[in-house]
């Protein structure tokens, strides 16, 4: 486990639908907070609390692209790709495993570019 990853903070970020359901819908696509309210049938600042959470967490990346219109706004995409949990002798363990997706870096980099 990362020394900065509290396993009771991602078991309850974890029992939380709404984590679950950003993180699913994030690990296929990068996707608005407006575009999560709706899938999770919340309002904004639900999303925006459960999204603050898991960015601190580095369980999803925030991206700044640029709409058709010239504004820009956040996308956001799971980087949590596997989570197990272990029992030992002493207590619970958890290890994370992040993404590193090459083509998310490429795209990170020329948005840095802009």
């Amino acid at each position: 486990m990362d020394e900065d990853t509290d396993i009771d903070t991602v078991a309850s970020l974890l029992g939380d639908d709404c984590v679950r359901t950003i993180l699913e819908a994030t690990a296929a696509e990068a996707l608005s907070a407006e575009q999560l309210a709706e899938r999770c049938s919340v309002s904004g600042p639900t999303v925006y609390r459960r999204l603050e959470t898991l960015r601190e967490q580095d369980l999803v990346a925030e991206q700044t692209r640029a709409g058709e219109d010239g504004h820009h706004y956040k996308v956001y995409r799971a980087t949590l790709d596997r989570a197990v949990v272990d029992l030992t002798d002493e207590g619970f363990e958890i290890r994370l495993t992040r993404r590193g997706r090459m083509a998310d870096r490429f795209t990170e980099f020329v948005e840095d570019l802009r």
